[in-house]
C-alpha cells in the first residue's frame, strides 16, 4: 500500500514539473510563469466581448503585443482553453443582445413598420463587429466566434422577427406597376444579411418573397388577358424588375456580367419555372372560359402549351376541365347545342395545346358519354351538317376540308412520320383519335347508321315543308346530300337519293295530271318504302276537298295503273279564300282547319264532337280545339258555349279590351311529324318491356349491366346500354320501376 502511494506521488510530481517547465519556458525562477500570466491577461482582455460604449481593445495594446501574447499561449498549448473562456464570456454577455432583439421586435409588432427590423439588423451588425476577434488571431478563433454568435442569435430571434424580415425583403422588390420605379437598392442591408448569416438561414423565406411577388404580378396582369401571349411580356418584366433584385441577393460579389450570369443560372431557372407554373395554374383555372372564348383566346392557349412543356401539370389540367364540364356543362339545364358547341371548341383548343390528342381523349370521355344519353344529340349534329341549325353556332368549321369520315386504323410503323404514343396515353388512345371535328362528333356513337337514319328523317321533313314552286330549296337539299355523300359514302345515302328523285318525279307526275284535268291541289307523291315512317292521322276531308282528292286519284291511277295513291291529309297546307257576306278572308292553314271550316259551309252552328265525327274519330280533341280556335281568333267563328261554335257571316265589332285576333301562321312545319330516330328507338324499346318486366318479376333487383346482358338474348335487340338507361329512366318516371344503389326493380303494387 505504501509503495503505491509513493508511485502516485512521484507521477503527480513529474506531471507538475512538466507543466511548470512548459509554462515557465525554461526561464530562471518563475519569470516564464509570470510572462505567461501576463500574456493570458492581455489575450483575455483583447478578445473579451465588450459593450458598444466601451473603448476598443486596440486603444489599450498595440497589435504586436496581441500577437506576442497569442504566440506565447500557443507555445504553452493554452489556446483551446482561451477559446473556451472566450465562448463562455460571449454566452454570458449575449442576454444584452437578446434584450435588443426583444425591444425592436416589440416596436415592429406594435407599429408594423419594417424600419424597426432594418434598424435591429444594423444594430446586430454593430454587436457582431464589436465582438469579432482580429483576423490576425487565426481562422480557428474566427470560425468559432461566427458559429457561436449565429447560433445564439438565431435562438433569440422570434417568429415576429421572421415575419418582419420577410416583409422587409418584400419591401425591396419593385412595384408590380410598370410605370412605378422600385425602391433604391440597399446594398448595405444585403451585406448585413450575409455577415449575420441571415441569407443562409432564411434563404427559403427570401426566395418565397420572390415567388409571391411573381405570383401577384402574373395574376394582376394576365387574368382574363387571353387574346395575346403573355409569356414574352412576363419574361421581359423579370429581366427588367426581378433580376436586379436577384443580383443583390445571389450575385453581389460578381466581378463581371459573366460571373453574375453564372451565379444566377440555377436560381434564375427556378424563378422562371415558378413564373411558368403560376401562369399555367392561372390558365388552368380559366380553361373553361378560355375554351368558350375561342378563337379569341388563342394567345392564352399558346401560353398554356408552352407552360405545360415546362411544368408537368397535364393531369391537373385534365382534372380541372373535367370538373368544370361536370359543374357547368353536363347537366339538364344546358342545351344540347351548347354542349356540342363547347365540345367542338374543346376539341380545337386541346389540339392546339396537345397535338397528339392525349388530353382531348381524357377530357372528352365524360362529355361523349353524356351526349350519348341525350335524346336530341344526333338531331343537333345532323342539323348542323345540313345547315338547318338556327342557333347561329355552327359546329362545322368552313375552313375544314370536306372529307370522308375517318375511322381509327392500325398504326403504320413504316410511316416515316410515325411517332410512339405519349407516355400518358391510355390503352384505347389510338382507337379514339379521328382527326377532323365531324368524325369526332360521329364517333360519339358506335355506328354512323344512326346519323344516316336521322339524315333521312330530317331530309324528309325539309322536303315536305317545301312549297310546290320552290325548286331552289330542292336544289339546295340536293347539294347538301352531295356533300354528305363525301362524308358518309354514296351507299349510305341511297335512300336520300330516292327521296330527292321522288320530289322530281312528283312534280313531273303532277304536271301530267294537271295537263289531263286541271286541279287546284298539288300533292307531293312519295315512295312508301323509302321514306321514314310518317305518323298517320285518318282525317277525312269533307265536301269539295274530298271531290278534289277523288278526281286527282282517278287521273293518277290512269297515268300509273300499277300504283295506288294513299292520301296523308294531315300533312301540307291549304290556301283558302273565304267569301262571307261582308268580307273576304284569305288564309294559309293546315288541312284540319280547312276541313272544319268546310263543314261550316253546310250549316252555321256545330258542336266540336260532331265536327270530329265528320272528319274522323281518330282526330285528337286537343288538336281539334286548337284548329277551331284559329278561326275564332280570326273572327270567322264564335264560341257560343263550351265546344259549340257559330259561323259569323257578318263580322262582330270587337269591344275595347277584348282579345285581338292572332296572326295566321303557316303550321306546315308542325305537321311534319316524322319521328326522329331516337323516338323510333324508344318505340322499339317498348316491345322489349315485357322481357324486362319478366326478368324483374322472376329475379328481383337487377343492375343495368345484367339487364343489358339478358336482353341481348332477345331476337332483334340491338340497343346500347346508354339507350337502355334512357328507357329505364323513362320507365322510372312513369313509376313502373324504382332504382336504388344502381339496382332496378318493379314498383311495388
Amino acid at each position: 500500500m505504501m509503495m503505491a502511494t509513493d508511485a502516485l506521488r512521484a507521477q503527480v510530481a513529474a506531471k507538475w514539473q512538466e507543466s511548470f517547465t512548459r509554462l515557465n519556458q525554461n526561464e530562471p525562477g518563475i519569470v516564464g510563469l509570470l510572462n505567461f500570466s501576463q500574456a493570458w491577461n492581455i489575450a483575455r482582455e483583447c478578445i473579451r466581448p465588450r459593450g458598444l460604449d466601451e473603448p476598443d481593445h486596440s486603444a489599450l495594446y498595440d497589435k504586436s503585443t496581441f500577437q506576442a501574447s497569442f504566440e506565447l499561449l500557443n507555445k504553452c498549448r493554452r489556446l483551446p482553453i482561451l477559446l473556451e473562456s472566450f465562448l463562455e464570456d460571449m454566452r454570458k454577455r449575449f442576454p444584452v443582445i437578446k434584450e435588443e432583439v426583444e425591444r425592436y421586435t416589440l416596436e415592429y409588432e406594435r407599429t408594423a413598420d419594417t424600419s424597426f427590423i432594418l434598424n435591429l439588423i444594423f444594430r446586430l451588425l454593430q454587436w457582431y463587429k464589436r465582438w469579432l476577434p482580429m483576423q490576425e488571431l487565426g481562422a480557428t478563433l474566427h470560425s468559432a466566434f461566427v458559429l457561436s454568435f449565429q447560433t445564439q442569435l438565431f435562438s433569440a430571434l422570434t417568429p415576429t422577427f421572421v415575419r418582419g424580415f420577410k416583409e422587409l425583403c418584400a419591401s425591396t422588390l419593385p412595384s408590380t406597376d410598370p410605370e412605378t420605379d422600385g425602391p433604391a437598392p440597399n446594398v448595405e442591408m444585403w451585406k448585413a444579411f450575409e455577415t449575420l448569416g441571415l441569407l443562409d438561414r432564411y434563404e427559403n423565406i427570401i426566395a418565397s418573397v420572390g415567388y409571391e411577388h411573381i405570383e401577384a404580378h402574373v395574376v394582376a396582369t394576365c387574368t382574363g388577358q387571353w387574346s395575346v401571349s403573355m409569356l414574352g411580356q412576363l419574361r421581359k418584366w423579370m429581366t427588367d424588375k426581378v433580376v436586379p433584385w436577384m443580383l443583390l441577393m445571389y450575385a453581389r460579389n460578381a466581378t463581371s456580367a459573366d460571373d453574375a450570369r453564372a451565379m444566377l443560372q440555377n436560381v434564375g431557372s427556378r424563378f422562371d419555372f415558378h413564373m411558368a407554373k403560376t401562369l399555367c395554374d392561372l390558365r388552368t383555372k380559366e380553361i373553361f372560359d378560355i375554351i368558350i372564348d375561342y378563337p379569341d383566346s388563342s394567345g392564352a392557349l399558346q401560353d398554356l402549351k408552352e407552360c405545360l412543356h415546362r411544368v408537368d401539370q397535364r393531369a391537373f389540367l385534365v382534372h380541372t376541365l373535367r370538373k368544370a364540364n361536370h359543374k357547368r356543362l353536363l347537366h339538364p339545364g344546358a342545351d344540347t347545342r351548347l354542349i356540342l358547341s363547347q365540345y367542338v371548341a374543346t376539341i380545337k383548343c386541346l389540339r392546339l395545346i396537345d397535338p397528339p390528342g392525349v388530353l382531348l381523349f381524357k377530357v372528352a370521355d365524360p362529355v361523349r358519354r353524356y351526349l350519348r344519353g341525350r335524346l336530341d344529340t344526333i338531331r343537333c349534329i345532323v342539323s348542323n351538317l345540313v345547315g338547318d341549325d338556327d342557333s347561329g353556332d355552327s359546329l362545322i368549321d368552313e375552313s375544314e376540308p370536306i372529307q370522308p369520315l375517318q375511322q381509327s386504323d392500325l398504326e403504320d410503323f413504316t410511316d416515316p412520320n410515325w411517332e410512339p404514343e405519349p407516355v400518358d396515353a391510355g390503352p384505347d388512345f389510338r382507337a379514339n383519335k379521328p382527326s377532323d371535328v365531324i368524325s369526332t362528333l360521329v364517333s360519339i356513337y358506335d355506328s354512323k347508321d344512326l346519323f344516316v337514319k336521322e339524315l333521312q328523317v330530317l331530309l324528309a321533313q325539309r322536303l315536305l315543308a317545301i312549297a310546290d314552286d320552290n325548286t331552289e330549296k330542292v336544289e339546295r337539299e340536293r347539294r347538301n346530300i352531295e356533300i354528305l355523300k363525301i362524308r358518309f359514302g354514296e351507299a349510305a345515302l341511297q335512300v336520300c337519293e330516292v327521296m330527292l328523285k321522288d320530289m322530281t318525279d312528283s312534280k313531273r307526275i303532277d304536271g301530267h295530271v294537271q295537263s289531263q284535268k286541271t286541279s287546284i291541289i298539288h300533292p307531293t307523291i312519295i315512295s312508301k318504302h323509302f321514306w321514314p315512317i310518317l305518323e298517320a292521322t285518318e282525317i277525312v276531308m269533307p265536301g269539295q276537298f274530298r271531290t278534289f282528292q277523288e278526281e286527282y286519284t282517278k287521273e293518277f291511277s290512269a297515268f300509273k295503273p300499277d300504283k295506288k295513291l294513299r292520301w296523308l291529309p294531315h300533312l301540307g297546307t291549304v290556301k283558302l279564300e273565304l267569301k262571307l257576306k261582308d268580307r273576304t278572308v284569305e288564309a294559309d292553314v293546315p288541312p284540319l282547319e280547312a276541313a272544319f271550316i268546310e263543314l261550316f259551309s253546310q250549316q252555321d252552328v256545330w258542336n266540336m264532337d260532331e265536327l270530329i265525327a265528320h272528319v274522323g274519330s281518330s282526330v285528337d280533341r286537343t288538336a281539334a280545339l286548337k284548329a277551331l280556335l284559329t278561326w275564332v281568333d280570326m273572327g270567322i267563328l264564335k264560341e257560343l258555349t263550351e265546344k259549340t261554335f257559330k259561323l259569323l257571316e257578318v263580322a262582330e265589332i270587337v269591344a275595347a279590351g277584348a282579345r285581338a285576333p292572332r296572326a295566321v301562321t303557316n303550321s306546315a312545319v308542325e305537321l311534319l311529324s316524322a319521328p326522329g330516330v331516337q323516338q323510333q328507338q324508344a318505340e322499339q324499346m317498348k316491345v322489349y318491356w315485357k322481357f324486362i318486366e319478366g326478368m324483374l318479376t322472376n329475379l328481383g333487383s337487377l343492375s343495368i349491366d345484367r339487364i343489358q346482358t339478358m336482353l341481348k338474348l332477345a331476337p332483334g335487340y340491338d340497343q346500347t346500354i346508354e339507350q337502355l338507361g334512357v328507357f329505364m329512366e323513362a320507365a322510372r318516371l312513369e313509376e313502373l320501376v324504382v332504382v336504388r344503389d344502381g339496382m332496378w326493380k318493379l314498383t311495388p303494387k
